[in-house]
């Protein structure tokens, strides 16, 4: 067997494909965003960063920054093991009260990532619930897949956003069996946002219990930062969130926030929490302070929806295919993997704009796109620079127009 060609061979498909993946090896300026610094072979260079998913800025944010010094000279550096082996430090608990009253409920559970938090609740649930069906939006992100798969019970896949469709299904399955709907509220790659409230009124009618994925909504919306369902007044009809720390707050990690006793459950059996280190005191001391400041601010939150709407105005006035939605994504169609690269390589190469292309299997082949994330600290004229950048190379390279139209 030649290993060594299986592996090149399939790193050359995804050349020839346009979908292999470079890293932009940078470091951000602190206090400086969305400044920051690209180091090359050939030297360093200031770059602006346009597709961060730091949406509000709070990694730059002071009072973040002092708590997690704070936490370093309180605790020191690591965890020191698993949440069951020591890895239980003050600043977890105190983050898992904070994040379940965000959300109105009993309890939270903190995980190592939004996508590890979502793999080991919804593959815990399918093995704690016998014959638990999941039934999951088709679009729903990888991380929530992987959990349903890994729960190795029942699923139905019911079409995007449609309340006809899940009423559909859920019909054809008795009332006492268990059931959960998982779905998410902000779809990160169209924009889109969930009919939440029309989803559990149609879940609870079928006895179903509701697991709602709020990653790119915690922060962002709602008078505390509680997402889409507390924006909607709906918070009480979600059986279980899940949200992240790496976005809207700026750090990282994952939690759910449920009832006492599924938290308990899923603490009790999900592998990925139980044998995984725990995030050090540091970082969340950091998302303890940006939870809490957003609690109370509402400047960032505001700031960030008059950004990400300037520069869809922008996008317009200038004929950019922009996918419209109601939300704070801004995706620009291009619709070819080797045409989205090249765009991409040239806005860094050109004019010193990070983007990463979007591409199969993180959009369906023929969609593919740049994801830009205007935020607080994005200037009218970071703004300006962009968008004319942007113009120039839809000429340059022969791009569509009217993909988005």
């Amino acid at each position: 067997m030649d290993y060594a060609s299986i592996f090149a061979e399939a790193l050359e498909t995804l050349r020839t494909e346009g979908r292999y993946r470079e890293f932009a090896d940078i470091r951000r300026r602190c206090g400086a965003f969305p400044v920051a610094q690209h180091f090359r072979e050939n030297g360093v260079s200031e770059i602006k960063v346009w597709c961060s998913n730091d949406y509000l800025g709070m990694g730059q944010n002071p009072a973040v920054l002092a708590a997690m010094h704070a936490a370093i000279d309180e605790a020191g550096a690591g965890s020191g093991g698993t949440r069951n082996i020591s890895g239980t430090t003050h600043y977890h608990v105190e983050l898992e009260r904070e994040l379940a009253d965000l959300h109105d409920k009993s309890s939270a559970l903190l995980f190592t990532s939004g996508y590890v938090a979502n793999e080991a609740a919804l593959s815990t649930l399918s093995r704690l619930l016998p014959g638990c069906v999941i039934f999951s939006d088709e679009m729903n992100h990888a991380s929530m897949i992987a959990g349903i798969r890994h729960g190795r019970g029942p699923k139905r896949i019911w079409k995007h956003n449609n309340l006809r469709d899940l009423e559909n299904q859920l019909a054809a399955y008795d009332r006492d069996i268990p059931k959960v709907v998982a779905f998410e509220s902000v779809y990160s790659m169209d924009g889109d946002i969930a009919p939440i409230g029309e989803i559990c009124a149609i879940a609870k009618q079928h006895n179903a219990l509701t697991y709602l994925d709020e990653v790119h909504a915690v922060g962002l919306y709602g008078p505390r930062g509680g997402g889409v369902a507390e924006r909607d007044n709906v918070l009480d009809a979600i059986d279980i969130v899940e949200g992240t720390l790496a976005k809207g707050f700026g750090l990282m990690g994952g939690y759910i926030a449920a009832s006492r006793d599924i938290c308990d459950a899923i603490r009790s059996f999900a592998p990925g929490f139980i044998f995984t280190t725990s995030l050090a005191p540091a970082i969340v001391g950091g998302a303890l302070a940006s939870v809490r400041h957003l609690k109370q601010s509402t400047v960032e939150r505001i700031a960030h929806q008059e950004r990400a709407e300037r520069l869809k105005g922008l996008l317009r006035e200038r004929s950019l295919p922009l996918l419209e939605n109601p939300s704070h994504i801004v995706p620009v169609m291009v619709g070819d993997p080797v045409l989205c690269k090249a765009l991409t390589d040239a806005l860094l190469a050109e004019f010193g704009i990070y983007v990463q292309p979007i591409n199969y299997p993180t959009v369906a082949r023929g969609t593919e796109r740049i994801r830009l994330t205007p935020g607080p600290l994005h200037s009218d004229d970071n703004m300006a620079e962009l968008v004319d950048a942007l113009d120039h190379l839809w000429g340059k390279l022969g791009l569509n127009r009217a993909l988005a139209a």
